[in-house]
């Protein structure tokens, strides 16, 4: 019995290893054409590079698990019942419960391994992933002076060389427009040619300029609006220097960013829903009073109840053919003033409870995730295991169509439960899990065929349930 264990271990961590770095690599490759944008042409360092696309794998992990699992354990089943392996092992009399028994305990542990990992890895990962992509989508782009371009990457100044020579140091027809008092194009350096050269520590950019001029309007002195002094000087070499330290790249404090939803572990998202909920009823509560005491009409009105009233009837608006015309518009105008401001009160206190709901349902998502990750895992391999078993087919073919096919509607299921849930359709314990109530049954059932040897998927078993079902009609003058 041990041999037939490690038999079917070998054949399964194989392509679960395999698989789930074909996932990963598949959506990280996705990541990259999504952002890549942000990454080309900014000098980044390889480490900063390889760092991010670390940590973003690491985030992808609970999409490449679930789908290495489904695949792999339908390859490994499916291996065993194309090589008459399976068969095999049931003519010794031994049941494919028991086959299944190693790899059940092994899928036990990798759904614990996956609640930890979700738990305490995955929040840490969420948390250098999205503080590193932060930086490196508000780093600027790298110093790139073009031929016969206005440049103004550098704040303060814009720069235009007419050429460039092929050494990329010597540069021809040199303007540059100095900015850096903010009071428009009242500074400007022409220069016929030059050289720029960055320092040894890359901080600062230093042109070098031959035969040139420099124009300034005089803004410093009495009456400069009206005289516009107007100020040239020769020169036969002058030299600027440029910091280029806005284009290093400066890492944001992690704290602005450990207080998402994404980046707590269980504990923390419980104690942050509480406090949440808290201010929620608090905000609600301080409404109902504020309304209370301006009108004292509403504390006669049961809160609690929800009804339509007709104000005209209980308020008995006839009373105001007891005053004069000019009263009647000041009562009136009064009224409509004090029921345009309540209404906007009513609206401002909505949208912020609003706001502060939606943002109550992301913890309440992200605490159901933690458990929807383990239970997903053991769930997709009770899905693939019988399937394998009954599909007797190996390989990458007829697996990863059934794998990719099963795991879309997968996913399909717990984004549209996601989706309810953040809109507040459905409570987050019953939109997260969607997805494994509907897979349940389903498990369910292919496992219950694959044991009890039944031909689920033998075209011959349809071909003959289908002719019981429906007769085959006899020929005239048939017996």
């Amino acid at each position: 019995m041990k041999k037939i264990y490690i038999l079917v271990l070998k054949a399964y961590l194989g392509p679960l290893v395999m698989t789930f770095f074909i996932a990963l690599f598949i959506l990280l490759m996705q990541f990259l054409w999504k952002y890549v944008d942000d990454l080309v042409g900014k000098g980044l360092e390889w480490y900063v590079i390889a760092e991010l696309l670390f940590y973003a794998s690491s985030t992808f992990v609970p999409l490449a698990l679930p789908l290495a699992i489904l695949l792999s354990s339908l390859m490994t089943f499916g291996n065993l019942g194309e090589h008459y392996e399976l068969v095999a092992i049931k003519a010794a009399g031994i049941s494919l419960k028991t086959v299944m028994k190693p790899l059940v305990v092994l899928s036990l542990m990798i759904s614990l391994l996956a609640f930890y990992f979700s738990n305490n890895i995955l929040p840490i990962a969420n948390l250098k992933f999205h503080s590193i992509l932060y930086d490196v989508r508000e780093q600027k782009l790298a110093l790139n002076i073009k031929e016969g371009i206005f440049y103004d990457g550098i704040d303060g100044y814009v720069i235009r060389v007419g050429k460039k020579e092929k050494d990329g140091r010597t540069v021809r027809n040199i303007k540059i427009y100095d900015h850096s008092e903010r009071q428009g194009n009242t500074n400007l350096t022409i220069a016929e040619w030059g050289t720029m050269d960055l320092t040894p520590d890359k901080k600062y950019l230093i042109f070098r300029l031959f035969n040139g001029e420099n124009y300034t309007e005089r803004t410093d002195q009495r009456n400069y609006s009206r005289n516009r002094p107007f100020q040239r000087t020769h020169f036969k070499e002058d030299f600027r220097r440029f910091d280029l330290s806005a284009f290093a790249m400066s890492r944001t404090k992690e704290d602005f960013f450990k207080k998402h939803y994404q980046m707590l572990n269980l504990s923390q998202l419980e104690h942050y829903q509480d406090s949440i909920q808290d201010k929620v009823d608090k905000r609600k509560n301080e409404f109902v009073h504020a309304i209370l005491g301006s009108y004292f009409f509403f504390s006669t009105i049961d809160t609690n109840t929800h009804y339509r009233f007709d104000t005209v009837k209980s308020l008995h608006a006839d009373f105001l053919s007891n005053f004069p015309l000019a009263d009647k518009r000041r009562i009136l105008d009064n009224a409509i003033e004090a029921a345009t401001t309540t209404k906007e009160s009513v609206k401002m206190h909505l949208n912020d409870v609003d706001a502060r709901t939606h943002i109550l349902y992301r913890y309440e998502i992200e605490i159901q995730r933690k458990f929807t990750l383990s239970l997903a895992c053991l769930l997709l391999f009770f899905l693939g295991a019988p399937l394998g078993a009954i599909v007797r087919k190996g390989g990458f073919g007829l697996p990863v169509v059934f794998s990719v096919l099963l795991f879309v509607i997968y996913h399909i299921l717990s984004m549209t439960g996601e989706k309810f849930s953040r809109e507040g359709v459905l409570p987050a314990y019953e939109g997260m899990w969607i997805a494994s109530l509907v897979f349940l049954p389903v498990g369910v059932f292919l496992t219950l065929k694959a044991t009890t040897d039944s031909p689920l998927l033998d075209a011959d078993a349809w071909r003959k349930l289908f002719r019981k079902i429906i007769p085959k009609k006899q020929k005239p003058g048939g017996k």
